[in-house]
């Protein structure tokens, strides 16, 4: 993917991003996914781009603006030129692009299951096709032990087996598991982060399944920004958004990310079908709770064709369209 940035995703970081890696200007605030949100559904109103607010005086074309977002504010944010372009010359050292919701290149998958609420701007390390692969989300809990360890990297196998993609959090534990477990089976896989992309971009553990497009590393986070828990919970929706089926391997009890997560999907956003670990080492109260509010038991597939099968039907049986497959690398052996 091209690192350069198009008018309209440089006016919407001059906007939203913090720009960390340039001087950061702390007299001013982006904006937040909520005023931007705004801001957009103004300019498609007066049929105006993002772009169009980089013109001398720009801004001023938007008349009466949305609430709460004052002509100074936004001056000064579009004022920003010199810290973004800092900024863009370090993504490109560490080879990270960046895409808005503006670009055609921005994930479908999100546009057409998030809509107005598909985040505005999306950096990335990696092959950008993943992205739009579908596949099979796995999710769980940063502290487990070893027999959940190998249980869920067997599952990145078999999806790496089945041709299908492995997306995850990119987290320690459950993440990493599944993520691993794909990719040295030879598979692709996608991690949505909630931190620190610099630093997963050059990680030497990633070097070789990024250079073979088997592997992106995206987040919608500044890629110097450090961990921040309200990131880490905005990133769940993102990460069943891009996936055909969603299998939660171990979960606390009413607390943590993968929990809300998965109580975000079974109660409002159903982005895709969620499933509970069933078998294994014991599953505790969290996943017997997910399953009472609707999850459904892990039929454990054993072959890579039961693995496409299952994400090619709705739990309930029904079936539906099936899983568009991106033919970005060679089958496993």
């Amino acid at each position: 993917m091209s690192l350069s940035l198009s008018p309209n995703t440089q006016a919407i970081l001059l906007l939203t991003a913090p720009l960390l890696a340039g001087r950061r200007d702390a007299s001013v605030e982006p904006l937040t996914p909520g005023e931007y949100k705004r801001l957009a559904q103004s300019l498609r109103e007066k049929r105006r781009e993002p772009a169009d607010l980089l013109a001398p005086d720009g801004w001023k074309e938007l008349g009466d603006r949305p609430p709460l977002l004052d002509g100074d504010r936004l001056q000064r944010l579009l004022a920003r030129g010199f810290l973004l372009s800092q900024a863009v010359e370090r993504w490109q050292a560490r080879a990270i692009w960046v895409r808005s919701r503006a670009d055609a290149e921005y994930p479908g998958r999100w546009k057409a299951r998030l809509k107005a609420d598909a985040p505005p701007v999306l950096y990335g390390c990696g092959e950008a096709a993943l992205l739009d692969a579908g596949g099979l989300a796995v999710v769980g809990s940063r502290h487990v032990d070893e027999a959940l360890i190998t249980y869920t990297e067997n599952i990145g196998r078999l999806a790496a087996r089945a041709r299908r993609t492995l997306v995850s959090g990119g987290a320690r534990g459950i993440d990493q598991a599944a993520m691993r477990g794909a990719l040295e089976a030879g598979g692709g896989a996608v991690g949505v982060l909630a931190d620190s992309l610099e630093r997963a971009a050059v990680n030497r553990e990633h070097r070789e399944a990024l250079m073979a497009g088997r592997l992106v590393l995206v987040s919608t986070c500044d890629p110097a920004a450090g961990f921040n828990v309200g990131h880490a919970m905005q990133r769940n929706k993102l990460i069943y958004a891009l996936a055909d089926a969603a299998l939660v391997v171990s979960s606390d009890y009413e607390k943590g990310g993968t929990w809300a997560g998965a109580v975000e999907q079974l109660d409002k956003l159903r982005l895709a079908p969620v499933y509970v670990r069933a078998e294994g080492p014991a599953g505790g109260k969290g996943l017997e709770a997910l399953r009472s509010k609707g999850a459904v038991p892990w039929p454990e597939p054993e072959t890579p064709d039961a693995l496409a099968e299952l994400l090619a039907v709705k739990p309930d049986g029904s079936g539906r369209e099936a899983p568009v497959q991106v033919e970005l690398f060679p089958a496993p052996r």
